[in-house]
């Protein structure tokens, strides 16, 4: 058990978790290749470089090294977002809201990736829209002052209007994501 209270991001990173915040936070001014450099002092095997594999789930960002992150779209910065994380070669990957902002086909690619990713590390995904992540996540936490917890397959509009006490559209689960 790690206490995390009052630890800096860099401390957090040497702990092994990356973070996505909502709004990606990229840096606007450095190039993609400096954005994904960031983290990599907190790498606990002492690598300097960036991991190839990064470039295999992101190609688009090999092609846009020398580009400055503020000139990318916001696809793009959200894969530039997701790659710093990555870099440090997180155990917990903690995203909030990931989808916000990007076109639908791009929501999905992300979330197919992190369903990938999810084999290897323990992804936490802050969403408001738990109709779309229950077709890709095996729990979910719903939080109203309370934390309640679900296995996907439980919950359903009934769950979700007694917790937040307002209607909301039905959820149907389908873990196949035919898109």
């Amino acid at each position: 058990d790690v206490e995390l209270t009052g630890k800096d991001a860099s401390q957090r990173a040497r702990i092994g978790i990356g973070y996505v915040p909502q709004g990606r936070e990229i840096f606007a001014q450095l190039s993609v290749a400096e954005n994904l450099m960031v983290g990599l002092p907190a790498r606990r095997d002492k690598v300097r470089s960036i991991p190839e594999f990064i470039f295999e789930l992101f190609p688009v960002l090999k092609q846009m090294m020398h580009r400055r992150g503020g000139d990318l779209s916001g696809g793009q910065q959200q894969q530039l977002a997701i790659g710093r994380a990555l870099c440090i070669d997180p155990k917990l990957l903690i995203l909030d809201e990931p989808t916000a902002n990007i076109d639908q086909r791009m929501e999905s690619e992300i979330f197919d990736l992190l369903k990938m990713l999810n084999e290897r590390m323990t992804i936490l995904v802050v969403s408001h829209d738990v109709a779309f992540i229950s077709r890709y996540v095996s729990r979910v936490a719903c939080i109203n002052r309370t934390l309640v917890c679900h296995n996907t397959d439980a919950i359903d509009g009934n769950v979700i209007q007694e917790l937040y006490g307002e209607h909301v559209r039905m959820i149907a689960h389908g873990h196949d994501h035919g898109h």
